[in-house]
């Protein structure tokens, strides 16, 4: 098993910056996507960003260019850092993992964390 824990939520203006965290513990190096998805009230669970376990990336096209995820491997940490923010990015964000295991894939989610965008 993954256990995924949020970091970094919280309020900022619109243009302004913001960067959410998630250490993974557990079976990590079984980890083959790691990344965020995000909701937003009365909307579904979308895609943000992943990142595979080579390092390949996956942005949503409303993000490309402003936000970006990177991985410290010896903290078991990725980071999503998010750059000229606006109101429509307020949602829940929530740290994703799907793990496999002998070929059987499972999703891991974190508890999520809040970001709200000003206007």
């Amino acid at each position: 098993q993954v256990q995924l824990v949020e970091s970094g939520g919280g309020l900022v203006q619109a243009g302004g910056s913001l960067r959410v965290s998630c250490t993974a513990s557990g079976r990590t190096s079984s980890i083959n996507v790691i990344g965020w998805y995000r909701q937003a009230p009365g909307k579904q669970r979308e895609l943000v960003a992943t990142m595979s376990s080579g390092g390949s990336t996956n942005y949503a096209d409303s993000v490309k260019g402003r936000f970006t995820i990177s991985r410290d491997n010896a903290k078991n940490t990725v980071h999503l850092q998010m750059n000229s923010l606006n109101p429509e990015d307020t949602a829940v964000y929530y740290c994703y993992a799907r793990v496999r295991v002998w070929a059987v894939e499972s999703d891991y989610w974190g508890q999520g964390t809040q970001v709200t965008v000003s206007s």
